[in-house]
Formats: structure tokens, sequence, C-alpha cells
């Protein structure tokens, strides 16, 4: 790991009342794993509503 993020970790876990760099570490990548899990969930639903927009008017007519 570099100096430059060495510092920032040991500076952000004094900020912000961690106790170690591992948790600051955690916190870190839990918070990437959500945002790559939103990214997924976004291009699932996106690749749903193709699919519905799709087939929405299959067999159906204007009343």
């Amino acid at each position: 790991m570099s100096p430059t993020l060495t510092r920032f970790i040991e500076h952000y876990k004094t900020a912000k009342g961690y106790k170690s760099r591992s948790e600051v570490i955690s916190v870190a990548l839990n918070l990437l794993q959500e945002k790559e899990l939103e990214k997924a969930y976004k291009q699932a639903d996106s690749e749903i509503d193709q699919d519905w927009d799709g087939t929405i008017g299959d067999g159906l007519s204007n009343l």
C-alpha cells in the first residue's frame, strides 16, 4: 500500500474514531461492495424494464 494511502487511512481512523486501520479498510470495502451491488441491481432492473417493454402489449388489445 502506498504511503499516501497509509497516511489517509491513519488520519481517517483518528478523525472518525475507528480502533484500527483494518477497521477503516473493512468499512471502505463494505461501501465499495454496496456500490457494486447497487450498480448490478440497476443493470438488472434496466434489463427487466427492456424485457417488460417488449412484452407489455403481447396479446392485449386496447379496449
